[in-house]
């Protein structure tokens, strides 16, 4: 089943020029089209004295509607008393969308660097799923694994990883997936003793979820310029400067013209794209399908039992080979005879 994909203008701002490489960047997973997970260490605040220090946590996104690139689930957790004095009144985190693409490279560089307040006070993860990992679930011949589901389990999967480092979630926020009370029920039945609000853009209401925002959208912008690494080599000359991810192929939404005329321009008849395209949206389909755009391959029905022959099916017999009254020359038949045409 395919997934809706996102035309929302405010999605497709610019990253930043000089986007903070966080740690969350792992360059060798990012190519080779690998899902992986980082954590932050525990701050020191907070690792202290796990059990008496109650912390809060938010959840969100970034990339669930584009067809390049990683969807990128961020999560971030801090003491419960420094929720809105250090997140909204200190650095006035926002919405990742709402911020400037320098200011929230800013936020994410000043959560990673030692000595600050964020860094202090803050414990982080992020969840990178690739391109190729979401199109192969969604994709399945049966058993569907869609986009909500991947978004589900990578959700409850950051948080257990939390809690079993030992912090003392108190309280949860996510941003919702689907419907905001479905969701939240059935985060409440995996975490029975933790306050747990699902709300729709819960990112604007919740500063640890905006803080959260952040984290996954500069990972992501981040995602986007390693990945355009395997082409920018071979698509600028050796003598002019290399383009960014971002005036090579845009923000990588669909309703993005740099990215629709990349795509157009990097499609092999056959194979499509690399690890950074999701094979499984509609703009890539539509493209491979299109008359005289891709080929076409047929892929034998592995339950069809007239095509599903065993390999001694194909060895020549002793006497077989022996039905001739003359001898065989030792040579020519030294691999055994030919098979013929009817045994196919």
């Amino acid at each position: 089943m395919e997934e809706p994909e996102s035309q929302d203008p405010i999605q497709e701002d610019v990253p930043a020029e000089n986007i903070f490489i966080a740690p969350s960047i792992h360059e060798a997973d990012i190519l080779a089209g690998v899902s992986y997970t980082h954590r932050s260490p525990i701050p020191q605040l907070i690792s202290n004295d796990l059990a008496s220090i109650e912390c809060v946590l938010g959840v969100d996104e970034a990339g669930r509607g584009p067809v390049l690139g990683p969807m990128v689930y961020g999560l971030l957790y801090l003491p419960l008393t420094q929720h809105t004095t250090l997140l909204a009144q200190t650095h006035r985190f926002d919405d990742s969308k709402v911020l400037k693409p320098q200011v929230r490279s800013n936020l994410m560089q000043a959560i990673c660097t030692p000595g600050t307040d964020l860094f202090q006070n803050c414990g982080w993860a992020t969840r990178v799923m690739s391109a190729r990992d979401i199109s192969a679930g969604m994709l399945k011949p049966a058993g569907v694994y869609n986009l909500n589901a991947q978004a589900m389990d990578a959700t409850v999967q950051l948080i257990k990883d939390v809690f079993a480092q030992g912090v003392n979630v108190k309280e949860i926020y996510i941003d919702t997936i689907g419907k905001a009370d479905v969701y939240q029920k059935k985060l409440e039945r995996i975490f029975p003793t933790t306050m747990i609000t699902v709300a729709e853009k819960a990112d604007s209401l919740y500063p640890c979820v905006s803080a959260a925002s952040v984290c996954a959208k500069v990972t992501r912008d981040a995602a986007l310029e390693v990945s355009h690494q395997a082409y920018s080599s071979s698509d600028t000359p050796a003598d002019e400067p290399k383009a960014s991810g971002a005036d090579a192929w845009g923000t990588g939404y669909p309703s993005s013209a740099k990215t629709v005329n990349w795509l157009k321009e990097h499609m092999d008849p056959l194979f499509g794209w690399g690890n950074e395209c999701r094979m499984s949206w509609g703009t890539a389909k539509d493209m491979l399908e299109a008359k005289g755009n891709g080929i076409k391959v047929e892929w034998p029905d592995v339950n069809d039992d007239e095509q599903a022959r065993r390999m001694t099916d194909f060895y020549i017999t002793t006497s077989a080979m022996e039905v001739d009254d003359e001898p065989d020359d030792e040579l020519a038949t030294w691999y055994g005879k030919p098979v013929p045409a009817s045994t196919f």
